[in-house]
Order: C-alpha cells, then sequence, then structure tokens
C-alpha cells in the first residue's frame, strides 16, 4: 500500500489523464486568451487535461491572422504546454462562425495553413465551424459548394494526418448524410451538445444516430446560462452511459454554459464546468 501511495504523489497528473476514455479541455478563445502562450497555465489552473488553441481572426484576409506560423512562437507553445501538463487536442478555424467557408475564395490557402500548424505542433483534430453563413438549414443552396470544397479539404487532411471535424445547424440524420455525401475518413462531426439541445431534439438519439466513428470531438456544453451541474435539460450521467454504450473515448470540450450573473468570470465558470465533467466523465 505505502509502494503505491509513493507512486501516485511522484507521477504527474497528465499521466492519469492519458489513461482515461473521456479527457477535458478548455478553448483558448473562451477563456479570453486567443492565441496567447498564457492560455496554457490557465488552462492547468482551470484544472483541465488538455486545450483547444484558435488560429485567429480572419475578417476579410486571406487566411488566419494567426501567431503560429512563426516557429518560435509554436515552440514556446509546446514547451510550455509540456511543462504545464496540458495537451492541444484540437486547433480552431473559428474565424468561419461568421464567414462563409462555401464562398471565399482562399478558402484552400486557410485550410491549408491551419493543417500545416496542427501538423508542426502535432495536433491530430481541426475544428470548422460552417457558422452563421454557412448555415446548411437557413441556406441549403450552399450545400453542394459546401460538399464539393469538404471533398478536397478532406484529401489535404489525410495527407496532413489531421481530421477535420465540422460543426453544422444539421439533426444528426441530415449531418450523417453530410458525412457520407463527402465521403471522408478525415471529415468527421464535432458534435456539439447545445445544437440538439436548443432545437428541442434528443440528445442521446442524436449521438447514437451518429455513431462513433462519425465523431472526432465534442463541445460538451450547453448554452449560455447556468453551469453544466445546474443544467436540468441535460443530464451528463446518462450522456456518458450513451457515450459507453457506443464505445466512444475522447475528447470533452468546455465552450459555454457560463453563469448568466457572471458571464466574463472566467475562472468560475471554466473552472466549476471542468470539475463537473471530471467528476462526472472521470470519476
Amino acid at each position: 500500500m505505502s509502494c503505491f501511495f509513493a507512486i501516485l504523489s511522484i507521477a504527474p497528473l497528465s499521466s492519469f489523464a492519458q489513461q482515461k476514455d473521456f479527457k477535458v479541455a478548455v478553448i483558448d478563445l473562451m477563456i479570453l486568451k486567443r492565441q496567447k502562450p498564457s492560455a496554457i497555465p490557465l488552462a492547468h489552473e482551470l484544472g483541465a487535461d488538455g486545450l483547444e488553441i484558435d488560429m485567429g481572426g480572419l475578417g476579410n484576409r486571406e487566411t488566419f491572422d494567426s501567431r503560429l506560423n512563426n516557429d518560435t512562437t509554436r515552440q514556446e507553445y509546446i514547451a510550455k504546454a509540456k511543462e504545464q501538463n496540458i495537451e492541444f487536442c484540437s486547433i480552431a478555424m473559428t474565424g468561419f462562425y461568421a464567414q462563409s467557408f462555401a464562398e471565399r475564395p482562399t478558402w484552400q490557402k486557410m485550410i491549408a495553413d491551419c493543417l500545416a500548424t496542427a501538423k508542426a505542433m502535432n495536433i491530430k483534430v481541426a475544428f470548422l465551424p460552417l457558422g452563421v453563413k454557412g448555415d446548411l438549414v437557413q441556406h441549403p443552396e450552399l450545400r453542394p459548394a459546401i460538399v464539393e470544397r469538404l471533398k478536397i479539404a478532406g484529401k489535404m487532411a489525410k495527407k496532413a494526418g489531421v481530421t477535420i471535424g465540422i460543426e453544422t445547424s444539421l439533426d444528426a440524420t441530415a449531418e450523417k448524410q453530410l458525412l457520407k455525401d463527402i465521403g471522408s475518413k478525415n471529415i468527421k462531426s464535432y458534435f456539439n451538445f447545445s445544437n440538439p439541445l436548443k432545437n428541442g431534439r434528443d440528445l442521446n438519439k442524436e449521438l447514437k444516430i451518429l455513431g462513433k466513428k462519425h465523431i472526432v470531438q465534442i463541445h460538451a456544453t450547453d448554452e449560455d446560462g447556468v453551469w453544466l451541474q445546474n443544467n436540468t435539460r441535460l443530464d451528463l450521467y446518462q450522456v456518458k452511459q450513451t457515450l459507453q454504450d457506443m464505445k466512444w473515448k475522447g475528447w470533452l470540450v468546455v465552450e459555454r454554459s457560463r453563469d448568466a450573473t457572471q458571464p466574463r468570470n472566467v475562472k468560475a465558470n471554466f473552472s466549476a464546468n471542468v470539475a463537473y465533467l471530471k467528476k462526472v466523465f472521470q470519476d
């Protein structure tokens, strides 16, 4: 018994996180540290196992405004992450939330820059939200262009050894069909709990419809309002059972679920949600 406790006392925390079926991460953008190395020690302070880092703003630029294009900056990130026992779970192209992936002329350069950064930092997942201007419920006419572009992006991702996780406004059946039409193992769903919840759909049923092989990563929070532990429309214990039944393992990434009375209190909001996810999924 004494030997066990001696080992426990000296083993790095990340070694235990790596043995878990579910790991918990936060997002540099949402903890107000977009493209800042200080996001890494903050993620550690919040109790997270990992961090989703962002490619930077897009606006009307040819590509992302990314500090991570610089090798010195990337090495700083990598060294700091090792020091803090934080893994990079994914790299995000959140600039597309308000941009049209189907219509931007330099989209291939944007994807290429993201994939190159991911490869240089040994990050295996890139997050691509289709966003308000790629909402296929509101803009079904964009579907053919999005499918064709994602077919090309899938080939690019395969070559880089990265999987692109897309977030859409579609229900699970329609999203599964979209993935089938794209036809690439390197394009999958980056599932977001808030999508079915805010649209009155059964979250657990949606997960089962998509299935294990179509989900690369999960934004495991709801819209802002209350912390996860106080959310009456989200039963995380049931979600855990569903994911276990599906034999799905991976990263649960905290995006929102901020307390409406203190939306900019990063430490309170994100430490509470990280702690609750760990209680449910890791204890």
